[in-house]
């Protein structure tokens, strides 16, 4: 396998799955069980805000107690040990890639253990539950203290920063994702049209398998550290 200068990796909830966190488009997945209309878009949080709250609070018990698994760790060894530049960019809202040991990582759908201010943008790490009287250390306002996770109509974070990464690559990794959710569902065409080379990790073929140069479906805790350790 060639040498490859400038890798971005791509994951998404599959990667997290094996650590007990749920997806969200699989048949028993998280938008199985609640309407996307309802707790993840900014109209939900103006029309029910507590309704939004718990169902986040919720999310960041559950994430309690969960530790990166066998391919967090390898991810994080890549970016340590390989000589190019190693960039991961994920979707998940979750701190398994830092517990991993990744530093240079993206969270472009934002992170469940902060809170971000509706009102003047503020954010800060925050691990207790959120609620409605929660006050804005920042503005001194109160009703308005969020997850700082990106909803749907929202734009992602460091999209700049990702095409930049994209635009600049020689390997692009897509890591246990739906493919299905864009823009990163179209991160594979702007590494391909860059002249990376694509790969897909993932249990099964995703809606845009066919786009990738190489695929290989199974357990992300079997073929990411196998495919990891080829690259090193």
């Amino acid at each position: 396998m060639p040498v490859h200068e400038r890798i971005v990796i791509l994951t998404g909830a599959g990667l997290s799955a094996e650590s007990g966190l749920s997806t969200f488009r699989d048949k028993d997945g998280i938008w199985s069980r609640h309407r996307i209309e309802d707790v993840a878009t900014p109209e939900a949080f103006s029309r029910d805000p507590e309704r939004v709250l718990e169902f986040y609070n919720t999310r960041r018990k559950s994430a309690a107690g969960v530790k990166p698994n066998a391919a967090h760790v390898a991810l994080a060894k890549l970016e340590q040990e390989h000589p190019g530049e190693v960039l991961t960019v994920t979707q998940n809202i979750d701190p398994l890639h830092e517990m991993a040991g990744a530093r240079n990582l993206i969270h472009m759908h934002g992170e469940i253990l902060k809170k971000l201010c509706a009102y003047c943008g503020a954010k800060e790490p925050w691990e207790d539950d959120l609620s409605t009287e929660l006050v804005c250390r920042t503005c001194n306002k109160a009703g308005g203290m969020r997850p700082d996770v990106v909803w749907f109509g929202e734009m992602p974070y460091q999209m700049e920063e990702i095409a930049l990464a994209l635009g600049a690559c020689d390997l692009f990794i897509s890591i246990g994702t739906s493919g299905t959710v864009y823009p990163a569902a179209g991160f594979v065409m702007e590494a391909r049209n860059a002249g990376a080379h694509t790969v897909e990790l993932n249990l099964e073929p995703s809606e845009g398998a066919t786009l990738f140069a190489k695929a290989i479906h199974g357990k992300a805790t079997e073929i990411v550290p196998a495919f990891v350790d080829e690259l090193l």
